[in-house]
């Protein structure tokens, strides 16, 4: 029997990335998943967003364990949206026991320099965009009176700062108030709010030249030479955690393994936010 056999997770950004290896982590263990995703661009992002053709990637990822998933595109922003995959997800298999607000996005710039247009960008989806979702799907579980486990995904910027991420930083430091809230809240309905807080994560978000360009302040470099330069980041010797570290957390926390803990702060970072580190040996 699966670690999450018979339970529901509804995933935002679901067609790449974080989200479609939590879609298919909780799925391998037992799950059903509701999955949505923006599937365009944001004007203000330097890197091209997941498509339709991704989410239809992790709709036959998900088919091919042999569970069952309700999959459209919605924008975070719009709770109306996120309401409707809501609704639809409850109309077919009958409740959500599992929330991961995964939704994200990045831009880059000192934070005297940053423009409107990316501050809200950012924080509409990194932060707003989690709080609807949460008010999208947590009502059916406190009506259903069987509790459930809410997993906000955050970030080592939900904890520390990043410099160039003002707005990223400030939005992710929101998630983790956001979850403090929710989890004293909602304890009273035997439902956990936990946040999770990546390192840099082996993603669209971070294999992209805009992404090699911050942390290595060099244009047009290689993966193979963005990992030697992202390295120092971390106290462990690697450039970047994978998709599944993080979604192993995700599904610690929303198996019954976890059924005390909340309102925790899950460090996967590789110890990235050590205040000294060790230099790396070449």
């Amino acid at each position: 029997m699966g670690r999450v056999e018979g339970k529901v997770a509804f995933i935002t950004g679901a067609a790449r990335g974080q989200g479609r290896s939590h879609a298919v982590r909780l799925a391998q263990e037992g799950a059903d998943i509701v999955a949505l995703d923006l599937c365009q661009n944001v004007g203000t992002v330097p890197f091209d967003g997941a498509t339709e053709a991704d989410l239809e990637q992790t709709v036959k990822d998900v088919e091919a364990l042999d569970r069952r998933i309700v999959a459209h595109q919605a924008d975070v922003r719009d709770l109306a949206a996120v309401q409707r995959v809501v609704d639809e997800g409850l109309s077919q298999f009958g409740h959500i026991d599992v929330i991961c607000a995964n939704a994200g996005i990045g831009s880059f710039a000192p934070a005297l320099e940053l423009t409107e247009e990316q501050w809200q960008d950012v924080v509409d989806i990194n932060l707003t965009g989690v709080w609807k979702t949460v008010k999208a799907a947590a009502p059916s579980m406190v009506d259903r009176g069987q509790g459930g486990s809410i997993i906000l995904t955050s970030s080592a910027a939900g904890l520390i700062a990043y410099p160039n991420l003002a707005h990223y930083t400030a939005a992710k430091h929101g998630v983790t108030g956001l979850m403090r809230v929710l989890a004293v809240e909602l304890a009273p309905h035997m439902i956990r709010v936990n946040s999770v807080h990546p390192t840099t994560v082996d993603t669209p978000m971070v294999q992209n030249p805009a992404t090699y360009g911050l942390f290595t302040g060099q244009q047009g470099i290689s993966r193979q030479e963005a990992e030697e330069a992202f390295k120092p980041l971390n106290a462990l010797p690697i450039p970047w955690v994978d998709a599944v570290d993080i979604s192993n957390a995700v599904l610690y926390l929303a198996s019954d393994e976890s059924r005390y803990v909340t309102g925790t702060t899950m460090v996967i970072d590789a110890g990235a936010m050590a205040p000294y580190k060790i230099p790396h040996q070449a």
